[in-house]
């Protein structure tokens, strides 16, 4: 039995990073038809599903992910990764020929990125029945942000999951948090735990980012969660906030002068919040633990 089961996707990251990578106005400098070299290369694994299970691993827990993986000159690379990781897939990842996810990533100095991604579209987690059986080798579920799986499908899954009383994590895409509100509380009633960041809040709750003070009792103010429910927002180098059973938390970003590449730390975050809040049930300490992990993650390349 795996401690956690992720569900997400996975990809191969290629990462570039030089001196011709020029940026002006938080814009990257790109010509037409121009070429630009890069003085680092890295090739990493990737993905919502993937970076959440490895850091899991990480703390010392047992965790697989369910994820699409193309049969590609990619599988190879993919496999390999899981396994290095000790991540398992073998009956839960499926094969399909048509699919593909990649992502080129460019790096500016501080190491900012700019992601360019594609994958296939209009994927389905559950195929067949026999599917939500996957579900059950998990104490505990994270469900990664999914954009190309309908909402439909993905309520499905953690209805059957909170049926079998397994603890559920979640996060939301953009696509989601543009919803009109009454869809997400229909997925929201089978989570436990939302993780989210800050400008997908407000985008949530149809306020201006500028406009909320996450000091403040957000639950309560705008209501879009039940406070039985632990909503986590995280909020980049402001750190991260919590809300549950009326209470709370603030944990500040942990300060670092070695950003490498901060592709990552949100799924970091979340790794490092989740493994410890499946050990401790402690909202506070596991604040810091994903605080400290992610900002492990920012200090070389790769989102692992």
């Amino acid at each position: 039995m795996l401690d956690l089961l992720t569900i997400g996707t996975v990809t191969i990251d290629l990462y570039y990073k030089g001196e011709s990578i020029t940026e002006h106005d938080g814009r990257l400098e790109l010509a037409v038809g121009g070429k630009y070299f890069a003085d680092h290369f890295y090739e990493g694994l990737g993905g919502g599903g993937a970076n959440v299970a490895i850091g899991v691993v990480k703390a010392g827990l047992k965790a697989g992910v369910i994820a699409k993986i193309g049969n590609n000159p990619f599988k190879r690379l993919i496999l390999e990764g899981l396994d290095e990781a000790k991540v398992a897939h073998k009956d839960l990842c499926d094969l399909e020929e048509e699919y593909i996810n990649i992502s080129s990533i460019l790096l500016n100095k501080t190491g900012e990125k700019t992601v360019i991604n594609y994958r296939t579209p209009h994927q389905h987690i559950i195929e067949k029945e026999s599917d939500f059986e996957k579900i059950l080798k998990g104490k505990n579920l994270y469900m990664a942000n999914l954009s190309k799986v309908a909402l439909t499908e993905r309520i499905d899954i953690l209805r059957f999951a909170k049926k079998h009383n397994i603890q559920v994590f979640a996060n939301l895409n953009v696509t989601d948090c543009r919803r009109p509100i009454e869809q997400i509380m229909h997925f929201a009633r089978y989570v436990d735990v939302m993780i989210i960041n800050g400008y997908e809040y407000a985008d949530l709750i149809k306020k201006p980012y500028e406009s909320i003070d996450f000091d403040e009792n957000i639950v309560k103010k705008y209501a879009p969660f039940n406070e039985d429910d632990l909503l986590v927002i995280t909020d980049g180098k402001k750190g991260s906030y919590a809300y549950y059973e009326g209470k709370v938390y603030r944990q500040p970003a942990v300060k670092t002068k070695d950003v490498v590449d901060t592709t990552g730390a949100g799924d970091g975050y979340t790794a490092g919040f989740i493994a410890s809040y499946i050990q401790t049930q402690d909202v506070k300490s596991s604040m810091k633990a994903g605080a400290e992990y992610a900002v492990s993650i920012i200090t070389k390349l790769g989102a692992n």
